[in-house]
C-alpha cells in the first residue's frame, strides 16, 4: 500500500513537472515569435507571431503527450464528428455573452454604443482571424496536454485549479492588473477548463474563447473601438466599469452553468472516448 502511494505521488509529481516545462517551453515560443515579427508592421507582427506561436505549441502538445505516454485523442487533439457542432456551438454562445453584457451595461444608462461608419471589412476580418489565432493558442497550451494529463493524475478540481492559475498569470506577465487578470481570466480559465473536461476537446472552449474574444473586441469593451465603440458619459466612467466587472461575472456564471448542466451526464474522468467530446453519449451542444 505505502509502495503504491509513492508510486501514486511520483507519477503526479512528475506531471506536474512536466506541465511546467511544457508551459515554460510555450511561454520562450511566444516571446521568440514576437522577437522574430517585431520588425513587421503591428497588425503582420500580431498575426504571424501568434500563428508561428500556435504552430509550434500544436508541436509541443504533440511532443509532451508523448513523453507522457498518453495518445493524442486523449489530451483532445484528435478532431472527432461532433467538434464543428461544438465549435459552432461555442461561437455562438460566446457571441450571445458578449452581447448580453453590453446590454446589461447600457441598460443601466450613461453608456451606449455607437458605430464605427468607418470601419471596413479588412478591418473585421483580421480581427476575427487575429483572435481565433490567439484562442487557439491559449487552448493548446492549456486545455489539451496541461489540462488533461493534469486531470488524469490528479483531481479534475486540482487540475483545473493548476491550469487557471497559470491562465492568470500570463495574463498578468501580459500587462493586465491583478484584479482584471483574476477575475477576468479566472472565470474564463474555468468555463474553457470545464468545457474541455466535460466534452473531453477542445472545439467547444474554442468557439466559446474566440467569440468571446471577438464579440467583446466588436462591441469596444476591449479598450478600442471595434465594429461599434463604447461610449461613457463624462463623469460615470467608474460606476459603467463596476456594472461592466458585475456584467461580467454574470453571464460568465451563466455560462459554467450552462456547461455543466448541458454536459451533466458527462465524466471528466471518463477517458475512452475521442477527446474532442465525440462519444455517441454526448449531449449535442
Amino acid at each position: 500500500m505505502i509502495i503504491n502511494k509513492s508510486k501514486t505521488r511520483a507519477k503526479q509529481l512528475y506531471t506536474l513537472t512536466r506541465v511546467l516545462l511544457f508551459y515554460i517551453c510555450s511561454v520562450i515560443v511566444l516571446i521568440f515569435t514576437s522577437s522574430f515579427t517585431k520588425s513587421l508592421s503591428v497588425k503582420v507582427a500580431d498575426l504571424l507571431s501568434v500563428f508561428l506561436a500556435t504552430v509550434v505549441s500544436l508541436s509541443l502538445a504533440v511532443l509532451f503527450t508523448h513523453w507522457e505516454k498518453l495518445t493524442l485523442d486523449k489530451v483532445g487533439l484528435i478532431p472527432g464528428t461532433k467538434s464543428i457542432q461544438r465549435f459552432v456551438a461555442g461561437y455562438a454562445v460566446g457571441i450571445s455573452i458578449a452581447v448580453l453584457q453590453a446590454l446589461i451595461v447600457t441598460s443601466f444608462g450613461h453608456f451606449h454604443l455607437v458605430f464605427v461608419q468607418q470601419i471596413t471589412m479588412i478591418d473585421i476580418v483580421l480581427p476575427f482571424i487575429l483572435y481565433l489565432l490567439v484562442a487557439c493558442r491559449e487552448e493548446l497550451v492549456f486545455r489539451s496536454y496541461s489540462l488533461r494529463s493534469l486531470n488524469y493524475a490528479l483531481s479534475s478540481g486540482l487540475a483545473l485549479l493548476i491550469i487557471t492559475t497559470l491562465f492568470i498569470l500570463e495574463h498578468v506577465a501580459a500587462g493586465m492588473t491583478w484584479k482584471m487578470a483574476i477575475i477576468g481570466s479566472g472565470f474564463g480559465g474555468i468555463l474553457f477548463g470545464l468545457s474541455a473536461l466535460k466534452t473531453k476537446g477542445l472545439a467547444l472552449p474554442l468557439g466559446l474563447h474566440s467569440a468571446w474574444n471577438f464579440g467583446q473586441w466588436s462591441l469596444g469593451f476591449k479598450g478600442k473601438p471595434g465594429i461599434w465603440e463604447g461610449v461613457v458619459e463624462k463623469g460615470y466612467e467608474s460606476n459603467a466599469a463596476n456594472i461592466g466587472l458585475a456584467a461580467f461575472i454574470l453571464v460568465m456564471v451563466l455560462a459554467i452553468i450552462g456547461v455543466l448542466v448541458v454536459y451533466r451526464n458527462e465524466s471528466v474522468k471518463q477517458d475512452n472516448v475521442g477527446v474532442y467530446g465525440d462519444s455517441s453519449l454526448s449531449v449535442s451542444a
